[in-house]
């Protein structure tokens, strides 16, 4: 069963703990697909470990793709773009990681590999999105950026294209992205975080499911959650 969360970055953590669980009890070491970032920029930037803060950024920032995808077969995955609506395939959709399937001499992963794949096996295509960074809060815990790039002239925002695969572990799943969905049990924490609290934190993930048997919530909470 998912645990669903409020925060994006509980939800990471949870993942990444529950792929090397998995990874343990399988005895497969876990495949960690990197995404592979351009800076879109006039001038050359030159900043202390910007592509691995680019690559750690939660994928709720980097228009749903992850920098670090870390992959085990048999583990639950959530698909994070609209690949083929008609059939079922769209933002939001739960799916069984099988293989990964590439090949350093095509642009995209077509031929025989994926003509043998069983019918029920899905091929995920590598996607490309755009987004913005603020150099600033990128850099936070690191003093006065903003006097390095005033001295470069730089712009405080970057624009950065990303390529990698719209996946991601769906051992836990954000309530947000929950909405919409029956799933045939869940596991919630509903003490809320930080923040105005509303009927609809608590009514989203509660009605995931459609009987009381198919929840389980983890400790006592606020009964002010419900009201």
């Amino acid at each position: 069963a998912p645990i669903l969360v409020y925060r994006n970055e509980l939800r990471t953590e949870l993942n990444n703990r529950a792929v090397i669980n998995k990874a343990y009890e399988t005895g497969r070491s876990p495949t960690v697909v990197i995404a592979t970032d351009t800076i879109k920029a006039k001038k050359h930037i030159d900043l202390p470990d910007l592509t691995i803060r680019l690559l750690a950024l939660s994928d709720n920032k980097t228009e749903h793709l992850p920098g670090y995808l870390p992959l085990v077969p048999g583990m639950p995955v959530l698909l994070q773009e609209n690949i083929a609506c008609e059939i079922g395939l769209s933002n939001g959709t739960l799916g069984i990681f099988h293989e990964l399937i590439y090949d350093e001499t095509k642009e995209h992963t077509t031929g025989a590999d994926e003509e043998s794949l069983d019918p029920l096996i899905i091929p995920i295509p590598v996607v490309e999105k755009t987004f913005e960074v603020n150099l600033e809060k990128l850099y936070a815990d690191k003093g006065p950026i903003l006097k390095i790039l005033n001295s470069k002239k730089l712009r405080t925002t970057i624009s950065v294209k990303r390529r990698g695969l719209p996946l991601v572990p769906a051992y836990s799943i954000t309530t947000h992205k929950s909405q919409g969905q029956t799933l045939p049990k869940i596991v919630i924490d509903l003490n809320m975080p930080p923040g105005m609290v509303e009927v609809a934190s608590a009514y989203v993930p509660l009605s995931r499911v459609q009987q009381l048997t198919d929840l389980t919530i983890l400790q006592d909470f606020n009964i002010n959650a419900l009201q």
